[in-house]
């Protein structure tokens, strides 16, 4: 495992505008004001003052009968932070059809607010005849709001229109594409016409043009888009894509838009489901690195991805794909009824790395990390490098583990009676503890080895269920919700140097 970065709140210091020549802090730790000048703001007349920080207003107090202002009115001061604000334009009126030009009635300053996890955009308006006035303020608007880093001018967008219901398509041009117009990046949208589409085109595209990669769709097109990124670096670098001990890290951060039916990692990034707030994350260029994992057989690379299961978890998938044909709430709901109709576990031996900071004891104990091995039949193996929420699991399948703490969590569930794994499932959607059953088993890992020993091909009436989509000799696994088939040892590995960029 290693770790990308993907765009969403930073956790710590907001990020700090580039002062002006002509900005700076005053004695005492007060900023200089840049501009000061009066707007209305709705109904009233404001003192407004912008700072390389802050825009502040309050309402101008009227004068009493004798000349003096009147000091016994309340005077709130009001105020923006500048790091909030994502865009700025000049306000016109324009006559119908008039796409330039237009009577300037003043500035629209549109900002990101938060509440709780979701993010939402608002204007306000700073109405004031003058040109000069208007141009001098929206220049030093603009140049503060260009000093902020990591904000994006340039996108490359993928967008897949077989996403859940087809609705990404829909998403990105009424919700996605209006807000990134507003804040004045360009963009360049790719409509994925197969799976593996992206792929492709990551592989040959120029990105250099570009500050971020936007993926709009479902868990399997941003895993897919993600492997494609690392890939297309381990390509640039000279390295053997076959064999990946240390990638080097993408060059460019990856943004999700949540537009499938579970969008775990979106949810798992922004903590809510939402295409507004996910982009007003890429738009706001908050940026975090988020663990990776390098899934690999004995003789190549499978794949790049954020988590993995084996078991019933895979089988599940299996079936599911095999009726892609049905709505995809029942095609879920029918992969899993008969799965567990037809639970059986898997024998299989699993080997792994634990956790250097989990042991306890000396340093010098710690240092000498050895491998640990345990077999028997495993109903489920989940090895997830991120919580992996969503809203049939809002605590998160892998709870315990973190975004970019150089770990996955390894989660085995033993064999056990149908009606306790299904007391196991159930506790997933509710706030009680799923792993606390005496069959389930969590480690803190850094490598995975998954050698499966049962064999398949039994003629048995379950088997052709949950062997339906796997070739002669493989084995299902579902990598971020993607179906992939191997027969051989899988290996997992996190590795703390490297990093995925993840708006």
């Amino acid at each position: 495992m290693f770790r990308e970065t993907l765009y969403m709140t930073r956790r710590g210091a907001a990020p700090r505008a580039r002062d002006p020549q002509r900005g700076g802090e005053a004695a005492g730790g007060e900023e200089t004001p840049l501009l000061r000048g009066i707007f209305q703001i709705g109904k009233r007349s404001c003192d407004v003052v912008l700072s390389a920080r802050q825009l502040r207003w309050s309402p101008i107090q009227p004068e009493s009968r004798g000349g003096d202002s009147n000091m016994n009115l309340p005077c709130k001061e009001e105020f923006v932070e500048m790091k909030d604000i994502f865009s700025v334009k000049l306000k016109r009126r324009r006559f119908v059809g008039q796409k330039k030009g237009g009577v300037l009635l003043g500035i629209t300053v549109f900002v990101c607010l938060k509440k709780e996890n979701k993010l939402k955009d608002s204007a306000i308006n700073f109405n004031n005849v003058s040109e000069d006035h208007c141009h001098s303020w929206f220049r030093c608007l603009k140049e503060i709001l260009n000093g902020f880093p990591n904000r994006p001018k340039s996108l490359k967008v993928f967008v897949n229109p077989n996403s859940h219901k087809r609705e990404a398509t829909r998403v990105y041009y009424e919700q996605v594409a209006p807000l990134f117009k507003l804040a004045d990046i360009k963009t360049d949208v790719a409509v994925t016409e197969y799976e593996g589409h992206a792929l492709s085109l990551l592989k040959e595209c120029e990105l250099h043009s570009f500050d971020g990669v936007v993926c709009v769709g479902g868990d399997g097109s941003t895993s897919e888009i993600a492997h494609g990124l690392l890939l297309r670096a381990q390509m640039d670098a000279g390295r053997d894509t076959d064999h990946i001990l240390s990638p080097v890290r993408a060059p460019l951060p990856l943004g999700i838009i949540p537009a499938g039916s579970t969008n775990v990692l979106a949810h798992t990034l922004h903590g809510i489901n939402h295409a507004v707030t996910a982009t007003l994350h890429i738009i706001m260029g908050y940026i975090q690195p988020v663990d990776i994992c390098t899934f690999s057989s004995p003789s190549k690379l499978l794949r790049f991805g954020f988590s993995a299961m084996f078991g019933f978890g895979a089988r599940t998938l299996a079936l599911a794909e095999k009726h892609r044909w049905m709505p995809s709430n029942q095609r879920r709901d029918f992969a899993v009824i008969k799965t567990l109709a037809s639970l059986k576990p898997e024998e299989c031996e699993l080997s792994f790395l634990p956790l250097k900071n989990s042991l306890q004891g000396s340093q010098e104990n710690v240092t000498k990390v050895q491998w640990h091995t345990i077999q028997g039949h495993f109903l489920n193996v989940s090895i997830m490098a991120i919580p992996c929420l969503c809203s049939m699991a809002p605590r998160g399948l892998a709870p315990n583990t973190r975004l970019n703490n150089g770990s996955m969590a390894l989660i085995v569930v033993r064999n056990t009676s149908r009606a306790e794994f299904i007391k196991h499932l159930k506790r997933y959607a509710s706030v009680k503890n799923q792993f606390n059953f005496p069959f389930v088993e969590t480690y803190a890992v850094q490598e995975v080895k998954v050698q499966p020993r049962t064999k398949i091909g039994c003629n048995t009436e379950e088997n052709v269920y949950l062997h339906a989509t796997s070739a002669e000799g493989n084995y299902p696994w579902n990598i971020d919700g993607d179906l992939m088939e191997e027969a051989s040892e899988v290996h997992y590995i996190v590795q703390e140097k490297n990093s995925c960029q993840v708006e």
